[in-house]
């Protein structure tokens, strides 16, 4: 049995050749004579159903991806997903698809500066430089926070960011912006490593942040020094020299907290990061590091760092 899809005018008419009255020549039937098969098609638009049904398959697997996403997602990322689902597509399809769904990636704002300089005690030197590519985890780490307005209060966010993977290790949210909620996301970093088996190791990491009060503040100093972490400060509210925090945080503002907003207590801002953060180190793809997620990319680190060596011998 044959199937053809024909269009006429504006409607869909699906003909089942072995079920028309004529196949071949005119025939009748009886309500009279029935045109041939070939006067129907020839007064019709013959539609190529392959492609038609492929577009509708992915773009199910398209709004799958970008509902799945946050609804962030532009279509280089759906691309790149949909590949490493195993469906082979061309970017250009995707981008085509999108526009029918009616559907595009985030757009990022404009960073509100909320750094408060520290005064003008010594504080740590700048050891990053604005060079934040490191050679494997835990050697340097880059820390900032923001705010988030809710109906309760403003609540400010913290993070501490891996500059290897661009994986978020630590993290906190409080009402006030004081020393202690950046500590807590610097303590969040610490466990998180130990618990991945993954300990700092005394001497071998930077803490990298901007000259806000709470990173120039003594007590932080203290805390990093006990752990024998190195402390390197920026200069005040200069993005460029945090510059990979400042994008961290531009996508925390941007895929997460405008569109959700109106937020309404610092128990909603912190459940839903909680849930971003996991996504974001587990599921979201990061162009810098190949199109893979930041924990992905340490775990493929370390698998080539600890694979054996093959020697030869001449």
């Amino acid at each position: 049995m044959h199937r053809v899809q024909v269009r006429s005018h504006s409607s869909y008419e699906v003909i089942t050749l072995a079920d028309h009255p004529a196949i071949g020549d005119g025939a009748s039937s009886a309500h009279g004579s029935t045109p041939p098969l070939h006067e129907n098609l020839a007064r019709a638009t013959i539609v190529c159903t392959p492609t038609s049904v492929r577009d509708e398959e992915l773009k199910e697997r398209i709004q799958g991806v970008y509902t799945s996403n946050y609804r962030v997602y532009g279509a280089r990322k759906i691309w790149r997903e949909l590949n490493r689902q195993g469906h082979s597509v061309a970017r250009c399809t995707v981008e085509r698809l999108m526009r029918e769904l009616g559907i595009q990636g985030a757009v990022r704002g404009k960073r509100v500066i909320t750094t408060v300089p520290g005064g003008q005690a010594e504080r740590a030197p700048d050891l990053v430089d604005r060079d934040f590519v490191a050679a494997a985890p835990n050697r340097c780490w880059v820390a900032d926070f923001t705010h988030v307005k809710t109906w309760s209060a403003t609540v400010y966010v913290a993070f501490v960011v891996d500059t290897f993977s661009r994986r978020i290790v630590g993290w906190s949210a409080a009402t006030v912006k004081e020393t202690v909620f950046v500590l807590d996301a610097l303590e969040m970093a610490v466990w998180q490593r130990d618990r991945d088996q993954r300990p700092v190791q005394p001497g071998e990491l930077i803490h990298h942040s901007d000259a806000g009060s709470q990173y120039t503040s003594f007590k932080l100093a203290e805390h990093l020094d006990a752990a024998g972490i190195a402390a390197s400060i920026g200069s005040v509210g200069d993005a460029y020299d945090n510059a990979l925090m400042e994008s961290t945080i531009g996508l925390f503002k941007t895929e997460l907290i405008k569109p959700q907003r109106p937020w309404k207590t610092l128990s909603q801002v912190e459940l839903a990061t909680a849930e971003w953060v996991d996504w974001y180190n587990h599921r979201r793809l990061h162009g810098e590091i190949g199109h893979v997620p930041p924990v992905e990319y340490e775990a493929n680190h370390y698998m080539e760092y600890t694979k054996p060596q093959v020697k030869t011998t001449i």
